[in-house]
């Protein structure tokens, strides 16, 4: 539907246009009174996209678009927040459906479960809880793993989901003894979940993908309904989401996406860069617009991000400038160790807060991955400086919070078999092992969920009366129990932990730690309470348990607490704070050593130290050690790579009490052994992935897994200078000190920070470039 402009002569019209657009620059006002077509928004770190997002939205209301006509997509709950909070501002009394991707998915899943074979009542699986039936799975099902973790197993699973591709679609590559094992779980996973009328993560969003292509009317249906397709962070949707969005503006392309390709750093969880590199190609006639002008940070803060990024070939370029003050120059400091390291920063913001000069809410520290902040919560206790963690779901997944909600979910969808498992001795019943055996016999032999098998315990052949009495007793209970279920959320949940007995067992526990769990289950009542209060009973205990499953990583964040933040550099994305500390800047960290022979993956991993860099408004340090201690064994350190490929004689290094006086590129001893560094946190870097040109496709086009190129190309003898910045697989970083010959004869000899001087014929080497090429 295309809206007329406001009449000339409406005085009270214009006059509310005016006042939306005023402190709008150019581009952002450009972007604001785009109407109809598709739009691509390139909003670079600290644009001011969520700001042009909002006022977007609320001039299409301003044109007489319906609020109902309005969709907007994001990926965490507090982006979704803001954005609903911004847009009531700007449009009181306008609902505009602002949501996640996976809650957005969760709701049309609702209207139109019947049609992926679920139930309404479906229970969205969290981690543990899939974690949990893929090894129900195999165990039941006798599939020989070859050793494969449960978690590597999942990730192969996520990753064919991600694709779009099906249990029945998948099929293993002759190359990859994993994808025979995924092959094999794959299906009965996903019979599993279907039996138990439950989805994890991924079939948010798969399901939804293939729902709007195998039903043409419910399609046609969407995008008549949202006329007007808003989506932030664009640069971070994989195949699924870009199906949806596809979906979703066929015959209303209307589709306005933000994002930024230099803030991509989810390759790991499937998103895909091409989907925004290739936006002009998959939607003709669309208007482009940059955020070029950063609000954020300071000159030498956005230069130095700026210079580092630029190193990146995949990206839509953008000339990043900002009116701020020059600011303080990025600190660069080398210290002994991580504990020296850790106790500096301490002490920096201990003495900051102690002279009034900053708040501790000003501070964060970044790391790239939670490895590496123990020692810096120790710094922080023993100097008395407050602190919080960014742990995504950590309240939702202690052991007593999960028992409370999983009889919720038992009640809500009775045929959850892992709520049933959960639930059925907790707290302790006695019913022992060789009960629960016999129960689950019986259920996989006619196909009931437990509970229901449960119901007919005293029909179950080899099972005591005694027993049976016991299973009798907690279906009672559970019935008991869903009688409340229409009820307010804190009544049902506060019936649960009364008839239960959970809240009994723990007030007659002389655990100290059963009385922390007690406190937490009341902390859980008081989040139920709140949760009818924000609803004022328009919403129940389904729609509370889809907000408990679909927890943000930065969802537990309190961003009005007077505390320093410490997070992954992963969950740092959208956020800003005064003063930034980025620790271990070092080769095999930032960049991840995975990424070392990945031309891909090494640019994902520049991207993620530019959005570190860029959440910093005021003051950046970047710090590395000599010697650091990671997973009981102590290394020499390398300075990262990424420093070479900034100002950094535009930094001042600083040595503060437990730093070096010294120059980051000096070359370290070798040490007695090399050790590989490995993530914990990390998951397996993902298969190559082929690109999906439309999304109304063939299930052909679908499922095709033709893999891309990732690799690094060999590099030529002719590609090498001297004092060049080179990377070896085995050797780590180097650079170039000599070179002879010519041709295939061409050598160099190579000074490793590791491994000390070699000589390499480079015709017959891995080596790469990694500077001045």
């Amino acid at each position: 539907m295309a809206c007329s402009p406001p009449a000339a002569d409406d005085h009270q019209l214009q006059t509310a246009l005016d006042k939306l657009l005023e402190n709008l620059n150019d581009a952002q006002r450009e972007a604001v009174l785009h109407v109809d077509g598709p739009l691509l928004i390139l909003a670079g770190p600290g644009s001011g996209k969520t700001r042009v997002v909002t006022h977007r939205i609320a001039h299409l209301l301003s044109r007489g678009v319906y609020a109902s006509q309005i969709l907007a997509l994001t990926f965490t709950n507090k982006a979704a927040q803001e954005m609903r909070r911004r847009v009531e501002n700007l449009a009181p009394g306008q609902r505009v459906w602002v949501s996640t991707f996976h809650r957005f998915g969760a709701r049309l899943l609702r209207e139109h479960a019947d049609l992926v074979g679920l139930g309404q009542s479906f229970t969205i699986y969290d981690t543990s809880d899939s974690r949990q039936t893929l090894k129900r799975v195999i165990e039941a099902e006798k599939i020989p793993t070859m050793h494969y973790t449960a978690d590597r197993i999942a990730s192969g699973i996520s990753s064919a989901k991600n694709k779009l591709i099906t249990a029945d679609e998948y099929q293993p590559r002759s190359s990859s003894p994993l994808s025979s094992v995924v092959a094999r779980v794959y299906p009965a996973y996903q019979q599993r979940l279907l039996a138990s009328s439950a989805v994890d993560f991924d079939d948010l969003l798969l399901h939804v993908a293939k729902l709007l292509k195998d039903n043409p009317e419910v399609r046609a249906e969407l995008d008549s309904r949202f006329r007007y397709v808003l989506v932030d962070e664009y640069q971070d949707t994989n195949r699924a989401q870009y199906v949806i969005l596809r979906a979703l503006s066929l015959d209303y392309p209307n589709l306005a996406a933000t994002g930024d390709p230099d803030q991509s750093i989810y390759g790991w969880r499937g998103a895909d860069l091409n989907n925004i590199l290739d936006f002009e190609q998959d939607y003709g006639q669309a208007k482009v617009i940059r955020l070029e002008q950063n609000y954020r940070s300071t000159k030498a803060i956005l230069r130095a991000a700026d210079t580092l990024i630029g190193h990146n070939q995949r990206r839509k370029k953008k000339a990043l400038f900002t009116e701020n003050d020059e600011g303080q120059p990025i600190r660069l400091v080398t210290y002994a160790d991580q504990d020296a390291e850790a106790n500096s920063i301490a002490r920096q913001i201990q003495d900051a807060i102690e002279s009034g000069e900053r708040k501790a809410s000003d501070f964060a520290i970044f790391y790239r991955i939670n490895a590496l902040s123990r020692s810096i919560e120790r710094a922080l206790r023993a100097h008395r400086v407050p602190f919080q963690m960014v742990r995504g779901q950590e309240f939702y997944q202690r052991k007593e919070i999960k028992d409370v909600l999983a009889y919720c979910q038992l009640i809500n969808n009775p045929k959850d078999d892992v709520a049933f498992e959960r639930t059925v001795n907790s707290p302790t019943r006695g019913i022992g092992k060789k009960t629960l055996e016999a129960l689950g016999d019986h259920a996989y032999r006619y196909g009931a969920p437990l509970l229901e098998a449960a119901r007919e315990s005293g029909l179950i052949e080899g099972l005591a009366k005694r027993s049976a009495a016991k299973l009798s007793q907690f279906v009672a209970l559970i019935d008991k129990l869903t009688a409340h279920a229409g009820g307010p959320v804190e009544e049902v949940i506060g019936s649960v932990i009364s008839e239960s007995g959970y809240r009994q067992r723990l007030v007659d526990s002389d655990d100290e730690e059963d009385a922390s769990r007690l406190a937490n289950i009341e902390e859980l009542l008081t989040d139920a309470r709140q949760f009818d209060e924000e609803f004022e009973g328009e919403a129940g205990l389904e729609e509370y348990l889809e907000r408990t499953w679909l927890v943000n990583e930065t969802d537990n964040w309190e961003d009005d607490s007077d505390k320093v933040t410490l997070m992954t550099l992963h969950a740092a994305k959208g956020l800003e704070f005064p003063v930034v500390f980025l620790v271990a800047v070092e080769d095999g960290i930032l960049p991840h050593e995975r990424s070392s022979m990945d031309t891909q993956q090494l640019e994902e991993e520049r991207r993620l130290a530019f959005v570190g860099i860029t959440r910093a408004e005021a003051e950046l340090q970047l710090s590395l050690v000599r010697l650091r201690d990671f997973r009981g064994q102590r290394r020499m350190a390398v300075p990262s790579s990424f420093l070479m490929e900034m100002p950094t004689h535009e930094m001042q290094s600083d040595h503060g009490s437990g730093s070096l006086e010294v120059d980051p590129w000096e070359q370290f001893d070798l040490p007695p052994e090399e050790e590989v560094w490995v993530d914990p946190n990390a998951a397996p870097a993902p298969e190559p992935e082929p690109r999906i040109s439309a999304a109304i496709t063939t299930a052909a086009e679908l499922t095709d897994q033709t893999p891309r190129p990732a690799t690094t190309p060999k590099a030529s003898p002719d590609d090498f200078s001297l004092d060049m910045t080179v990377r070896h697989p085995e050797y780590g970083l180097g650079k170039i000190k000599s070179l002879s010959g010519s041709g295939k004869r061409r050598a160099a000899t190579v000074e490793f920070a590791l491994a000390g001087e070699r000589r390499i014929v480079l015709a017959h080497s891995p080596l790469q470039p990694v500077g001045n090429r």
